[in-house]
């Protein structure tokens, strides 16, 4: 079963996103915190899929990106980059594989995942 690293400071959004990825047989560990997710990104769970929105607490999400591009074994994870503001280009440049905006395309995170997942 695939397992993704879902990381929104926004508790009811990351939440509902949480249901709707597991709702589809996705484990999902959740957290709401920049720092934490460096904690987790530099463990030796094994995530197939990355998703950080780029507002959060102590670390942003184009600083998770681009420290998640530097470790090894997160080289190639695939990585969604989800936020209300203009930060697409830089998250592309950061190393993302897609970047959604908040709220128009949280209707594509499903699809998004499975792509990217391969399923």
């Amino acid at each position: 079963m695939p397992h993704i690293l879902l990381v929104g400071d926004h508790k009811i959004v990351a939440r509902a996103i949480k249901e709707t990825l597991e709702e589809e047989g996705w484990r999902v560990t959740l957290c709401h915190d920049g720092a934490v997710a460096v904690t987790r990104l530099a463990s030796d769970a094994d995530y197939n899929l990355l998703m950080f929105d780029n507002h959060l607490p102590n670390v942003n999400g184009l600083e998770l990106l681009r420290y998640a591009r530097e470790l090894p074994h997160h080289r190639k994870t695939p990585i969604i980059m989800f936020s209300v503001s203009e930060c697409g280009s830089d998250a592309r440049r950061a190393g993302a594989n897609e970047f959604l905006r908040k709220p128009n395309d949280t209707g594509k995170i499903v699809e998004t995942v499975a792509r990217l997942l391969g399923s």
